[in-house]
């Protein structure tokens, strides 16, 4: 009896389908979408005792990233698909049913819950965005703990982690991470009290009861709830009254079996003028950071907002604005002003040009222009490459020199957004010199990972 494994190409899209469905339950969705969703079996060869498969991926960024990080769950998963031992093999192929898989991966992983008025309305009293959820949220090592410990938290509401205190810098995802439990609370349970603010907002709010006699609604409003969302919880530091009525707040808040989550910019023990005995409170729960994100992060981050924005983006489309963000703003900044342009030009796809147009604008990491002087840039990157100025802006072509050069030359461009002419005269180069030093760095910045970490750092020392 022949017990050969027979393969059609039925089989093939039936046996990566299943494959697929075990690697969902390792990763994050939107993680599993960036990196899996255009993949696919291109060959199938028994070999006896073992299986060769080739596994076709989009481009080659992703290839090397899945092959990388994520070949034993993928060898993993066949295995006990097909029930035989694999020996995979990445290549960079596209998946000729595209279109078709990409739809059945988004299938469910942006939930769309306007179409409940009901809900969108509890969603609004509660001052929570819907698309704020744990399925947009992006997952990587840079977050990973911080994700782990909110999604503990909204299934077991008062009592995994009281308080959850999430900080770090701009535009990591704090606000994100801390709304996505309080969507997840009222799309399970409708009726939980549930109050999103700031901690600007906290204040205000005492202020006003304060100076209008109406304390009491104010803490009606509070001290009632089920789940308290606080941002930048930084804020109420050095104001007495706030903190008096903040400490008693919590305390009415957490005793009743209420949860509270706070984000800040920075941890509890270095918030100036905040109250030892908030401290205390703050540290009795669990304190975790999220770092800036990862170039992959920040490309799941850019397919996710796309995709928010109707955008449809290409992979190396995805790198090239990954690689020119360090923050999860400044992409939103960066597809903001694509859709403006898109717009306005009324295109029906997307180009390179238009791209790296929007990216030449250059956006801090709220997404606001940028305000530098181009003495601070040249400063820090002689500094960093340890160079002379006078050699930065001379006329020698020494290789050390060229790439430090391209660099000045882009940061000038895209970060204070000067003429070309101007970024000519600075760097003592022609406007085409620029141009092309611009587009090489914009290139180099999503496929170069050195690239990445220099830039990165010198715009630290700016």
């Amino acid at each position: 009896m022949d017990n050969s494994l027979k393969v059609t190409t039925m089989d093939t899209k039936e046996i990566w389908k299943d494959t697929l469905e075990i690697i969902k339950i390792s990763v994050s969705s939107a993680i599993f979408k960036t990196w899996f969703g255009q993949t696919h079996i291109v060959s199938l060869n028994d070999l006896g005792e073992r299986l060769s498969v080739e596994i076709g991926c989009p481009t080659n960024f992703s290839k090397n990233t899945i092959e990388t990080r994520y070949f034993g769950l993928v060898q993993d998963s066949l295995n006990k698909v097909i029930n035989k031992k694999c020996d995979i093999v990445f290549i960079v192929k596209q998946n000729p049913d595209k279109e078709k898989v990409i739809s059945e991966i988004n299938a469910g992983l942006f939930s769309d819950y306007s179409k409940d008025e009901n809900l969108m309305e509890i969603f609004k009293k509660a001052r929570v965005r819907p698309h704020f959820s744990f399925e947009n949220f992006a997952v990587s090592g840079s977050n990973q703990m911080a994700h782990a410990a909110a999604e503990a938290v909204s299934r077991s509401l008062g009592s995994a982690y009281n308080p959850l205190f999430i900080w770090g810098g701009v535009g990591v995802g704090k606000t994100h991470l801390m709304v996505a439990v309080g969507v997840y609370a009222l799309k399970n349970k409708s009726d939980l009290k549930v109050l999103f603010c700031t901690g600007e907002d906290f204040t205000n709010d005492i202020v006003e009861g304060i100076r209008n006699k109406t304390t009491q609604n104010f803490r009606d409003k509070y001290r009632k709830l089920d789940l308290l969302l606080i941002d930048d919880i930084q804020f109420i530091a050095g104001k007495d009254a706030v903190q008096e009525e903040f400490f008693h707040t919590f305390n009415a808040v957490t005793s009743a079996g209420g949860q509270i989550i706070l984000t800040s910019d920075r941890p509890p023990s270095e918030i100036s003028k905040l109250e030892e005995r908030l401290k205390s409170r703050f540290e009795a729960g669990l304190i975790v950071d999220i770092a800036p994100p990862d170039f992959e992060l920040r490309c799941a981050i850019t397919m996710i907002k796309a995709q928010e924005k109707g955008l449809k983006l290409e992979m190396d489309q995805v790198q090239m604005i990954a690689g020119n963000a360090d923050s999860a703003r400044k992409i939103e900044g960066y597809l903001i002003k694509l859709m403006t342009q898109v717009n306005l030009k009324k295109v029906g796809n997307i180009t390179q040009e238009i791209i790296e147009s929007v990216i030449d604008k250059g956006l801090d990491a709220n997404g606001s222009a940028v305000k530098k002087n181009p003495t601070e840039i040249i400063d820090a990157i002689t500094k960093y490459y340890q160079i002379k100025k006078r050699d930065l802006l001379g006329s020698s072509r020494a290789r050390p020199l060229a790439r430090p050069r391209q660099i000045l030359m882009y940061l000038l461009r895209t970060e204070l957004g000067i003429p070309l002419q101007e970024v000519g005269r600075i760097a003592g180069r022609d406007h085409t010199t620029v141009m092309h030093a611009v587009e090489k760095v914009t290139q180099l910045a999503s496929s170069d990972v050195n690239i990445r970490e220099d830039m990165s750092k010198i715009k630290m020392g700016i």
